[in-house]
Parts: C-alpha cells; structure tokens; sequence
C-alpha cells in the first residue's frame, strides 16, 4: 500500500549564507562517513551554533569527532555533542535541523518537533551556481557518476562530484562558480529530502537501470519509484533527461504498465534521451540516445545520437572495466559528455583509460598457489542488490570463484539464485560459491537448496570464508577452470559490518593477510 510522501516547503530556510551566522542548528547524524562531518565544518564555518545528535556512542565515532576537534580553523566552542540519544528539546529549540537522508520523517517524534528541516544536500542546491548532472537509479549510479566525474576532469571541466558517493557537496560549495559543473549522485532517499522544495534543477538528469530496491524501507516499487523521478520533476524544455529504453523484469515494471523508461520520458519535460543494450537505429529508428554495437566479429562499440546529428557516432571503444554492466554504465557517461560538447572521439580516448572506482568490481590482489596458478581478487562489496551481485558473477566472460551474501532488506534473491543455478540464458556456471551468512543469504540458501546449486557456507565471518576458499584454491587442479576471484554480496551489510564500504575494506585487508 502506497504511503502519501512528506511535502517540504519551496524554497530553503536559509536566504543567504549570512543568514547561517548565530543561528542554533541540530544536526541529526555525525557518522562515520563524511555527510554529517561536512554539515557541521560548513556551519561552524558560516558562524552557527551547532549541537550534533547521534545514536551512536564517543567511541564509535572518535574518527568522526577527532577530525573536527584537531581541525583548528574551526570554533568548536560553538559545537555540543548529544552522543547515544537523541532529545525533543534538541530539536524543539533548534533554528533549523539538518537531517541524516537515512532517516524517515514520518512518524519520527524528533523531526516533527524541528521548526525547519534541511539537508547537506538542499544546503548546495540552494547556494551553488553551478551547472548540475544528477544521477539517480537502482544499479551503476557510482559508477556513473565516477565515469562522468572522471571524464569532466580530462576535457576541460571545472568539475565536482558529490552526494550519495559519500562527498557531502558542501565540502566543495564555495569552491564552484557559473562555469562549474557538478556531478550529483542522488539516492531515492536524498530525492525524497528535496520533494516540495523546487530546488534541484539539473540541465541533466540521469536514471539508471530500476529493479526493487530498498523494499524493507518503501515496501513497494511504486513509492520507490516516485521519490526516483523526483530527479527530473522541475527540469525544462532546455535540459536534458537521459532514461532506459530497454525492459523491466517480469512483475517489477509500473502498475499501469508499460516501462519505467517509458514512463519517465512521457513524464518529464526535459529533451528525452535513451539508453539501451541493443541498437537504437535497429529497433527504435529516430530514437536519440546511445546503445551497444557489435559487429561480425564481436567486437563493441558505443554508439551515440542527440538531437540535430543527422547519424550516430562511436564513443567507445576498447575498456579497462569488465563486465556487461560497466559497458552500460561507461556507455551513460559517454551520452552525458557528448550532451556537454565533447567530440565523440575525444570521449572515447578518455573513458578508454577508466579503470572504475573502489568497491565496484575493484581489482585490488593476485596470488599466486602453491602449484604455480595465478588468481586475481575483485572487490564489489558496493554491490548491495541481488542482481548486482548476479551481474558481477557473469561480468568475466568465463567462470569465477564467487563469494555472496549478506543482510537482507526486503529483497528477493531468485535472480541471483538462477544465475548460480544457471538457469538463466545468459549465465556461466561459477568455479565455486562461498557465502557470508545473513538475512538474506538465508532467502538465497533457499532457492539454492531448491534447485540443488551446490555452495559452500554460510560462513559466520570473513576469516572462516576465506580460510575454506583458500584450502580449495590451494588444493585446485592446474587446470582449474578460472583465475578470478569476486566478492559481490548483493545484499546489505549491516550486522556484521557497518556499512558497504566498511565490509569492502576489511575484504580487502583479510584477503591481503590470508593470501
């Protein structure tokens, strides 16, 4: 059943920076990961009183509270820590609260009693002159973003990236000017801060693949989905609105049928531009957008055609990046620099040299067994949905050891399982499956068993998993089957780590140590 969203008012609390100054502002959620850390620095700097609220304890966040109280730019006789609680007067009194995205306001007895809410992210939006990309979607935003980011950065750009990649925009807002361009990434939950405030108003929007995601949070696609489109709700006829022109998955597609894609292009009213995996001018002729090309002999091609071009041109070509869906996703940032003006070959040089970012499919190891064989570790920790991790498993072209698993969040787990099973059409048989125990590995442990997929686990940790992966690789036949090995849980990792990037990094280190 569809909940009626929370509605802010247009506009900001805040008219100018100088309005900051004396005023008493909450700040709801330091963390560990650099968003709250960047909303306080900004508002101490700006002369705000400001009183930092967390759940958490001094010790967990020490790193967090260490790096301001050493920073001595900062007046932090200014700053109060409410640590392990959170109070009503905190929140009562306050000018302002800025809220933690992950948060829900409805029916949470502190928000309500804020007099006004903002976020880092409203903050930027209403301060910055910059020119904004905003990336939105279920899969590959990071690495989108990254992709965009990164090519901005090798053709001339005075160019940012922020949000949901961990990078408050606050860090960087002072820094941007009318000539700058910043790269948003955005999640649904970070939308639906901004829903009612008419603020995000970016020349390019951009959603990438939607499957069901967040389920424990939303409980159904269709209010997932409507904090997801809030990313072209005030764009206009000059801006540009980049969707998906390929299928949905059986049962994940609107109410009202069709596509999300579809649905996205009739509803905004920016220029339309699709994505696809299959050639445009094939199947879709007069259709701008990018899409896949391969020829005789199986060789890729990015293809490209916007308004005005009278035929498509090529804009990649050869990638550092494996995997079916890092093609998507470099494919996207391709169609973005070729919106801003880049020449199609030029992108196609640059993003040649992309070698991805942390956390997605990241190369960080090899080791060499006791007879001889090479394997070469990838991290994909930030792989947080089933078919992510589904994707990664076929990313190779050829067999890979595949490490999976993790804290469910109200997903279902039957494409990774039939891509394990290989059921699915695409799909490679892997050289082995270990899995890290959780909630939702106990969902796959199911459909496995069902279908007599053979796994290895669940391992109670890290140190369990990887000691039983390396007795088998050690005792593996020269001939093995694959020199890859991937960890790509494709589930969340709350319980045994506190977030992705946390259980990414003790991966790495734990694999480094063992191997």
């Amino acid at each position: 059943m569809s909940t009626t969203p929370f509605v802010y008012p247009e506009g900001c609390f805040f008219n100018s920076l100088e309005d900051i100054k004396d005023k008493h502002i909450t700040v709801m959620g330091l963390g560990l990961n650099g968003g709250g850390e960047a909303s306080v620095r900004f508002l101490l700097k700006h002369g705000a009183y400001v009183l930092v609220t967390d759940m958490k304890t001094p010790e967990q966040l020490k790193p967090t509270i260490d790096s301001i109280s050493q920073d001595k730019s900062l007046d932090t006789s200014r700053l109060t820590y409410v640590l392990g609680e959170h109070r009503i007067d905190d929140f009562a009194n306050a000018d302002c609260v800025i809220k933690n995205p992950g948060v829900k306001i409805q029916g949470n007895k502190y928000l309500q009693a804020a007099k006004a809410i903002e976020t880092d992210i409203s903050l930027f939006l209403k301060f910055t002159k910059a020119k904004i990309i905003a990336v939105t979607g279920s899969k590959g935003k990071s690495s989108t973003v990254s992709a965009i980011y990164y090519g901005m950065q090798h053709t001339g750009f005075d160019a940012f990236l922020g949000g949901n990649i961990t990078v408050s925009p606050l860090t960087f807002l002072e820094e941007t000017s009318e000539n700058s361009v910043v790269v948003l990434e955005l999640s649904s939950w970070q939308l639906a801060d901004l829903r009612g405030r008419k603020l995000l108003k970016p020349y390019i929007s951009l959603i990438t693949k939607i499957v069901p995601d967040h389920q424990n949070w939303y409980g159904n696609m269709g209010d997932y989905v409507a904090d997801k489109r809030l990313i072209y709700a005030d764009q206009t006829a000059e801006d540009f609105t980049v969707v998906d022109y390929d299928g949905d998955a059986i049962g994940t597609g609107p109410s009202c049928g069709g596509t999300w894609g579809d649905l996205f292009a009739r509803e905004t009213k920016g220029k339309v531009i699709r994505y696809s995996k299959n050639d445009l001018e094939a199947h879709a002729k007069g259709t701008d957008g990018a899409w896949q090309s391969y020829d005789d002999d199986n060789v890729f091609s990015g293809m490209v055609k916007l308004p005005g071009w009278t035929k498509p041109k090529k804009v990649l070509s050869k990638l550092k990046v494996p995997g079916q869906h890092m093609k998507c996703n470099t494919m996207n940032a391709a169609l973005v620099l070729a919106i801003m003006g880049v020449e199609p070959s030029k992108i196609e040089e640059v993003l040649a040299s992309w070698s991805g970012i942390p956390h997605r499919l990241q190369y960080f190891h090899s080791w060499t067994s006791k007879n001889g064989q090479v394997f070469k570790f990838y991290n994909d920790s930030c792989a947080t949905v089933p078919e992510a991790a589904a994707a990664a498993s076929q990313a190779f072209g050829k067999p890979v050891v595949f490490i999976t698993g993790g804290t469910d969040k109200g997903l279902e787990f039957n494409v990774l399982a039939d891509t394990l099973n290989y059921k699915a059409s695409y799909s490679t048989k892997t050289a082995g499956n270990y899995l890290l125990a959780g909630t939702g590995t106990d969902k796959l442990v199911k459909l496995l068993d069902n279908d007599k997929t053979e796994y290895k686990g669940p391992y109670n940790s890290l140190d369990e998993l990887l000691d039983a992966v390396k007795a088998d690789l050690e005792n593996a036949s020269k001939d093995f089957v694959t020199d890859v090995v991937v960890f790509s849980p494709g589930a969340t990792s709350f319980g045994m780590f506190t977030n992705e990037f946390e259980r990414g990094n003790k991966f790495m280190s734990k694999v480094e140590e063992k191997f």
